[in-house]
């Protein structure tokens, strides 16, 4: 059993207490700090929490706790993960780690030479969809995967202190993008180096300095491409989507928008539908279990057992480091208007990964490009010579 000190009360705080206070977990909150008096008060009374404070600090090294949750906003984070540190414990942290690489490379250095199990909270990449999508990629039923995108959209952040560009790091990149780099790293393959990434990002709706819409690419060194699709300006609700593209399958998934429960209310209902949600009349999607759904019950079994059995957990504050890299090239792409590389201090992956394309032998002579089966029953292949590199075409009539 695991004794928690929450940092934080604000959205993501709840949905972390919901998640660990659920399905009889003997994991408990134990002590939450919050900058309010009054929150924190509330807080500790709504979740039978037993002590509350204000004293960042004290919340820390709480003698009955072992594990600190980070669940504040992103300039608060160095300061309370370099802190758990200090303290030797346990720390795991909401996204993104940091609000840059640098930031989020200190706090790595930090947990490892204190030598404290340090997790990264990605909740997206534990969602039960995107756990029994990434087991059929790895067990080889899309082949190789050559394209990942993913896509975050909703109408803006809760909190005032998203918009906010010198706190939080920058925009939907940093609130959003960090979601969608970590899913396609996942399906690439962690093990394999982003080299560059090429973004397009601007302030198309709201009236803020940060990038409230932002599409972007990032290569990786086997040639595979992960691309993100994230805004603050889309109207109607939550949508998290999925496309992972391989040589031998595909998979689209959607997490939020489409779930199976539809709902038509003329009447309306006079209270929270699900995350996101702009409206509480007309066609609504509510999520049975919003916890479950986003993946916090899946990460936080896989950050304790994890830290139970002293391993690694699926996600880390090294993870969190390469994002956060990707991320500050991204931004350099926005300003420079061109591919920029991403800068690794550290790697710990392989490197030299062939980026080279799969080839499928046809004959002595040819290599198979591509065959499709045409309206007239017959089966046409494209060929390419292998010494003169002609293409031509070949064409079966059905039997």
């Amino acid at each position: 059993m695991h004794r928690i000190a929450m940092l934080g009360t604000g959205l993501i705080g709840r949905f972390y207490t919901m998640a660990i206070h659920s399905h009889r977990s003997r994991d408990r909150v134990h002590v939450v700090f919050s900058r309010s008096a009054d929150r924190a008060k509330k807080f500790a009374a709504e979740w039978n929490i037993p002590r509350h404070t204000t004293n960042l600090e004290q919340a820390i090294r709480d003698a009955e706790s072992d594990v600190v949750i980070v669940a504040l906003p992103n300039h608060l984070h160095g300061e309370a993960v370099l802190a758990a540190a200090a303290a030797g414990k346990a720390v795991l942290s909401t996204k993104p780690l940091g609000r840059n690489a640098e930031e989020s490379l200190r706090m790595l250095q930090a947990c490892e030479q204190a030598g404290v199990f340090h997790g990264y909270l990605e909740d997206l990449c534990y969602t039960p969809k995107m756990l029994k999508a990434l087991e059929s990629v790895r067990q080889g039923a899309l082949g190789k995967i050559h394209w990942v995108r993913s896509r975050e959209t909703h109408s803006g952040p809760h909190s005032d202190w998203f918009w906010n560009k010198e706190l939080s790091g920058g925009g939907a990149i940093i609130d959003l993008g960090c979601h969608c780099i970590e899913i396609a790293r996942n399906y690439i393959g962690k093990d394999v180096r982003p080299v560059e990434v090429v973004c397009w990002g601007g302030t198309q709706v709201h009236p803020i300095e940060a990038e409230d819409h932002a599409i972007g690419l990032v290569r990786y060194e086997n040639g595979a491409i992960g691309q993100f699709e994230v805004s603050w300006n889309f109207r109607g609700g939550m949508d998290l989507r999925d496309e992972v593209c391989g040589t031998a399958g595909t998979i689209w998934l959607n997490h939020w928008l489409r779930t199976g429960l539809e709902m038509f209310t003329a009447a309306g209902q006079n209270s929270y539908v699900t995350e996101k949600a702009e409206g509480n009349t007309g066609w609504l999607f509510p999520v049975g279990d919003e916890v479950g759904a986003l993946g916090y019950l899946e990460m936080f079994t896989d950050m304790f057992n994890a830290l139970d059995n002293g391993t690694a957990p699926r996600e880390t504050f090294y993870d969190a480091y390469v994002v956060n890299a990707i991320i500050d090239a991204a931004y350099a792409s926005i300003q420079a208007k061109s591919w920029q590389p991403v800068r690794l201090k550290v790697w710990r992956g392989h490197g030299g990964t062939s980026s080279s394309a799969a080839v499928q032998e046809f004959d002595d002579h040819h290599v198979l490009v591509k065959e499709e089966r045409m309206p007239d029953g017959s089966l046409k292949r494209i060929l390419r010579h292998k010494k003169t590199g002609a293409i031509s075409q070949l064409s079966a009539q059905p039997h």
